[in-house]
């Protein structure tokens, strides 16, 4: 089968790109190569792989190499993973942001419907369409706040509160995403993201925390010298954390069972078993390395969530998904990715 990956020089789209071409599948990679790593990963892509697959420098604001590309291809499924990612950034240049996440959708969207109704649009979104969660109930302890009232993590009836540039782009986006399923028929789905990392993952202050926070563990574990780094809170904020060969796995299943999941959305993350505070991060970390994590606080970022666990019971009944790698497995195995990055700088 032909599949175009956007954004397939990121840190997702590496990974599915290698497992789709491991599993005998052609690949067309979209990517502009502007984000940090990018060309990193182009470069592993073409050293493991010689054939069945092709890069296309091209950005998906432009709408005609876009069209050009699904035109030419008439691909089984695209998977859109192109985008701005952060919410700092999107804050700086909201019309940027606006441009790449909501602009570029509906590119792919269009050129899809004109050239290739058939094919399946996979969209990655985010669990900042959900806004800050400031009206839950939330309860604090040593180490983390909880919701009483979501003990399995928060569904995808959770009303819906862009809050950011970035929170308002990605929901702009799927709304689209979801409503060319409605007017158009396409067999599109949506992906709505809690805290993702592993290999080939370039993780930066405001983009990918459990890479960044690797680092800093490796850092600190080199001696007292190394400076303090900042945090944005108190350290009790909780993610569920999901290892990016469960990602794969995810997109290529949801695929595979189209005829169950098209026009739908999902919350896709680690859920309540793999979720983790800064606080409970830090102390696994010091574990994993004899590190001491030495940190200080800065004020919450605009928009933050105390809490954001993904209920993944609709993923695993329409596509019999859910994780297989653990948290304190994954982040073990994150940290020799870190090491790597960290001796290549």
């Amino acid at each position: 089968m032909d599949w175009i990956v956007t954004g397939g020089c990121g840190f997702v789209g590496t990974n599915l790109t290698d497992a789709l071409l491991r599993q005998g599948h052609c690949v067309t990679v979209i990517d502009d190569l502007s984000r940090h790593g990018s060309e990193s990963n182009l470069t592993w892509l073409r050293m493991r792989h010689s054939t069945h697959w092709q890069f296309l420098q091209g950005d998906i604001r432009d709408s005609s190499t876009v069209s050009q590309v699904i035109a030419d291809t008439l691909p089984f499924a695209v998977v859109h993973l192109a985008g701005q990612v952060a919410m700092t950034s999107s804050i700086a240049d909201p019309r940027r942001d606006f441009e790449i996440n909501a602009l570029g959708t509906l590119n792919v969207l269009e050129a899809v419907r004109l050239h290739s109704p058939d094919t399946i649009v996979l969209y990655s979104s985010t669990n900042k369409v959900y806004g800050s969660l400031e009206s839950l109930d939330y309860q604090e302890t040593d180490t983390r706040y909880v919701v009483p009232a979501h003990p399995k993590g928060f569904d995808e009836a959770i009303q819906l509160d862009g809050h950011s540039p970035y929170g308002c782009s990605k929901l702009a986006a799927e709304q689209y995403v979801r409503d060319y399923n409605r007017i158009y028929g396409l067999k599109t789905v949506v992906f709505r993201h809690s805290s993702m990392y592993g290999g080939r993952q370039f993780a930066s202050f405001d983009q990918g925390w459990i890479g960044w926070f690797c680092q800093k563990a490796l850092e600190m574990a080199n001696g007292d010298t190394v400076p303090p780094f900042t945090i944005c809170g108190d350290g009790k904020q909780v993610r569920d954390v999901l290892h990016v060969d469960d990602i794969v796995k995810a997109y290529v299943s949801a695929a595979q069972g189209i005829a169950q999941t098209a026009g739908s959305i999902y919350n896709i993350g680690g859920g309540m078993a793999n979720s983790l505070s800064l606080l409970e991060l830090f102390s696994l970390l010091e574990g994993l390395t004899s590190s001491t994590m030495r940190y200080t606080v800065t004020p919450w970022r605009t928009g933050d969530q105390k809490v954001f666990v993904a209920d993944i019971r609709k993923a695993t009944a329409d596509f019999d998904w859910q994780p297989q790698v653990g948290a304190t497995s994954g982040i073990k195995s994150m940290l020799g990715w870190s090491r790597e990055v960290m001796c290549d700088q």
